[in-house]
């Protein structure tokens, strides 16, 4: 990639795409209705494209037409960095959230809110998973920072680092005396935008599980050892934030156990001892996930069901219908919090100034009118306001029925991603920055590398970025044995809980219980087989959905290797391989099998057997799709103990569809499809 002059904006000192004056301006960067605006390629493209002045082995120039950096290697083996600016653990770690949460995308050709697409659709589609993934989202970008925050307020108030506490309390008390409570803190976080060194002297680091929410020193990590610093349950890992992620999974889990255990009833304080449990004892009434509510009525005496009960039709109607918005609500929520995150310590390539700059730019006149407005005052004001809204429904209906005639997508035009928000990515939006600069140079990133042992039960490493004081006072007050004790193996720790709550979350179905599940599953086991054997005779005699079926459940143990060049892959049932070629002016993306040979792009090779061939350019849709259905999914790994291999189906500018199944690494191929090409792609 050819190097081209870089010139730095004079007031933040970045430069690059994104970094001028303008930008530095909360005004929308693009009216996304505005047809004439369709064709500015977005600033993720510009990004990925433009001459980094920090390059990993991603970003250098490369003579192959495809550099594999590492795709099938272990984790000690793959280049670093392979992004210039951060490590591959924090890469890794974008890619496998950026995989949970993007499901479908479909091309866009109106420019995007902020500069930047992969934005959530308006309409996206809903479904349980797809709820779930935000569930998980929620608490990975928003709870465990909000219980991080938490932490520290605790640790302030319980005076055990004296004087960082002192220094607060007097800042507090100098302000009230005086009545700038609201300048002093609105100063504070303009600093703390500015200024990141601010963040870690005025609140330096801790674990977030080493520290005891209510007395605000040094506790037992909930998992027993201290395995991981950003996790709340402290529990180990064997990538950076993995432990997170799984207790996002649990959390959720947590969610649905409890909800479905108040459907069934679950009341274990009033069960007989098991020792006085009849020999036919049933299984747990929460291992049945359909019919246990109306179980529970019927015991009850009642009479379930739609034909007694006239509320139950309507109340699922509106319960579901209600599902979409709020999922919506829960992902834009999110998304704001990664940019502002995003924002605050930005990932290269994305510029380190310009959107700090922005957003204490908005804070800053706030702060010079706090100081001369008064009490009272605000007071004055904020009641006048809540007075207006209230009674002053015909000024405000009429005067947004003006707007909207005058100016139609004013609403568009005002949302926080399209102004002050605009340009700061959401974690999506960075990783397929990020995929985008390996395709640009040549040198797709690599997949996170698996790792199938557990993660060890030791401590994890404490280092003065993960555990720090505020001038000479020890951290968190501790002695370095109180720390030794705290963050070492404990095995019985995670088991503690109150008797009621040990009960109520227990799962166990007893000996009989325990026998009869393992039975069913035995079965279950021998009718999948017979499935999977069936679908082999009806994918012979012409079935579609036989043919879509067959190899989506590996063989045990199997471990794929595959990319970045050619995925195994099945289509029409027909084992072949997906190929990626970038050596022709367009990318192509095609299918090869055993029964034609043809030439794909610029590249003629022997063992290169194409049935269907596209260009990456006419790809407007992307979707992932499963090799079962849920409901045969989940039988397939319980009585199994397998993983399913699922497919993809892309959709061209002409309609045309072409699905591809039984993929190992369809993660994986969906992302170098998506980032291949200059799409602009929205999620649906």
């Amino acid at each position: 990639m050819a190097s081209r002059p870089r010139e730095a904006n004079a007031a933040t000192g970045d430069a690059g795409p994104g970094t001028g004056l303008k930008d530095l301006l909360p005004i929308p960067a693009a009216d996304p209705t505005n047809p004439s605006q369709a064709e500015y390629k977005s600033l993720s493209h510009a990004l990925a494209t433009d001459d980094h002045a920090e390059k990993g082995h991603a970003q250098l120039d490369h003579e192959e037409e495809v550099h594999d950096l590492g795709w099938n290697e272990r984790k000690e083996d793959i280049a670093a960095p392979l992004v210039g600016g951060m490590d591959n653990e924090e890469l890794w770690l974008l890619l496998r959230r950026f995989d949970k949460q993007i499901y479908h995308l479909k091309a866009v050709k109106y420019s995007v809110p902020g500069g930047l697409d992969l934005n959530i659709a308006d309409e996206d589609e809903f479904s349980p998973d797809k709820l779930r993934a935000n569930l998980e989202r929620l608490y990975m970008s928003i709870g465990v920072r909000v219980l991080a925050a938490v932490k520290h307020i605790a640790r302030l108030r319980s005076w055990r680092e004296t004087k960082r506490t002192s220094w607060f309390a007097a800042a507090y008390f100098i302000a009230w005396l005086f009545d700038f409570i609201v300048p002093l803190l609105l100063s504070v976080l303009v600093a703390l935008i500015v200024y990141p060194k601010s963040r870690e002297f005025l609140f330096p680091p801790a674990p977030v599980s080493l520290v005891d929410s209510k007395t605000g020193g040094v506790q037992k990590p909930k998992s027993g050892v201290l395995g991981s610093h950003d996790s709340a349950t402290g529990a180990p890992e064997n990538h950076m934030g993995e432990a997170v992620e799984q207790e996002a999974s649990n959390f959720v889990n947590g969610i649905a156990q409890v909800a479905l255990s108040s459907a069934a009833g679950k009341h274990p304080q009033g069960d007989p001892d098991p020792e006085d449990e009849e020999p036919a004892a049933a299984p747990d009434p929460t291992a049945i996930a359909m019919g246990v509510a109306q179980a529970k009525d019927r015991a009850a005496g009642s009479k379930p069901g739609a034909k007694h009960d006239k509320t139950k039709v309507p109340m699922e109607t509106a319960l579901w219908t209600k599902m979409r918005p709020i999922m919506h609500m829960l992902g834009d929520m999110t998304d704001n919090w990664e940019r502002v995150a995003n924002a605050l310590s930005p990932t290269p390539p994305f510029p380190k100034e310009t959107h700090r700059m922005r957003l204490a730019g908005v804070i800053v006149p706030i702060l010079g009118v706090s100081l001369f407005v008064t009490s009272y005052m605000f007071t004055k004001a904020l009641t006048f306001a809540i007075g207006f809204s209230f009674f002053g429904d015909p000024i405000i209906s009429r005067g947004l029925g003006w707007l909207n005639r005058t100016i139609p997508n004013w609403q568009k035009l005002l949302e926080l991603r399209n102004t002050l928000l605009k340009g700061m990515p959401t974690n999506a939006q960075l990783t397929i920055t990020l995929l985008r600069i390996g395709e640009a140079n040549h040198a797709p990133l690599p997949p996170p590398p698996r790792v199938g042992s557990p993660p060890p039960d030791q401590p994890a490493s404490l280092t003065n970025d993960s555990l720090r004081a505020t001038g000479s006072e020890p951290p968190l007050n501790a002695t370095p044995s109180e720390l030794d004790a705290a963050i070492s193996h404990d095995a019985s720790t995670k088991h503690q809980a109150p008797s009621d709550v040990a009960a109520a979350k227990s799962t166990s179905h007893g000996k009989k219980g325990s026998k009869l599940l393992n039975f069913f599953r035995g079965t279950t086991a021998g009718a999948v087989h017979t499935a999977i054997g069936t679908d082999t005779v009806r994918a012979a005699a012409g079935s579609r959905h036989a043919r879509d079926r067959k190899g989506v459940i590996p063989p045990p143990n199997s471990v794929p290797v595959s990319g970045p060049v050619e995925f195994e892959a099945r289509y029409d049932g027909k084992k072949g391989h997906v190929y990626l070629s970038t050596a022709a002016s367009l990318p192509v993306v095609a299918f090869g099998a055993k029964e034609t040979q043809e030439k794909i792009g610029t590249q003629t090779r022997d063992d290169l057997h194409p049935v269907w061939s596209v260009a990456v350019s006419d790809i407007v849709e992307v979707r992932k799709i499963g090799g079962y259905g849920w409901k045969a999914k989940l039988v397939v790994g319980w009585s199994l103990n397998r993983e399913v291999k699922d497919g993809l189906e892309i959709v061209t500018g002409e309609g045309r569809k072409y699905k591809v199944t039984a993929v190992p690494l369809r993660d994986e191929l969906f992302n170098r499809l998506v980032a291949m090409g200059g799409q602009k792609w929205e999620a649906w």
